[in-house]
């Protein structure tokens, strides 16, 4: 999960914040994102574990693959907070991470925008929307979906990425039900 909604390392950087606490300052807001998504996965009756790759025992188990993937085979959703628990990284480097070692079938990419354009949507209402595209044509036309070393982890380990809009009402659960809301890239 990330924490840009709270804080990101380039926010604390134009206020004068040194970069390496910045980032450090932007894995706590990722914890503060998982501690909200577990609540409310937990008040829909699901068992959830959130594990963070910087030590916080008091609120959350420490990231272990092995860990992750019994708490799965037990039925569990795991939430991966604190990024990769270093500087310099991205929470879509993470993500794209954790779904490599975890052996995720997918890596889901909440943001503001219902998928990926040929220009951005907000700026030009003309903007065309994909539903489908190859790691190859997002590189070609430098469409932005992630930052590079996440993107390019995702395509050397042959892992999908699904881009969808994560503010509307009920999009997290049809992504996780298989439904095709925002764009694949494959």
């Amino acid at each position: 999960i990330g924490g840009g909604n709270i804080f990101r390392g380039k926010d604390a950087a134009d206020i004068g914040i040194d970069k390496v606490q910045g980032d450090h300052m932007g894995m706590l807001a990722t914890m503060i994102n998982g501690l909200a998504l577990q609540s409310s996965v937990e008040n829909l009756g699901i068992y959830t574990r959130l594990l963070s790759a910087v030590s916080m025992d008091q609120i959350a188990e420490p990231y272990i693959r092995r860990r992750a993937t019994r708490h799965m085979e037990k039925g569990r959703v795991v939430i991966f907070g604190s990024g990769t628990g270093n500087p310099y990284f991205t929470t879509d480097t993470a993500a794209a991470l954790r779904a490599i070692e975890i052996d995720a079938d997918i890596v889901i990419k909440g943001t503001n925008v219902d998928g990926i354009y040929d220009s951005d949507p907000r700026k030009n209402p003309q903007a065309k929307r994909f539903s489908n595209l190859s790691f190859k044509e997002v590189y070609e036309n430098k469409y932005e979906v992630m930052d590079l070393t996440a993107f390019t982890l995702c395509e050397e380990n042959k892992k999908p990425i699904m881009v969808f809009d994560m503010n509307a009402q009920g999009n997290l659960a049809r992504v996780l039900q298989g439904e095709s809301i925002g764009t694949l890239v494959s």
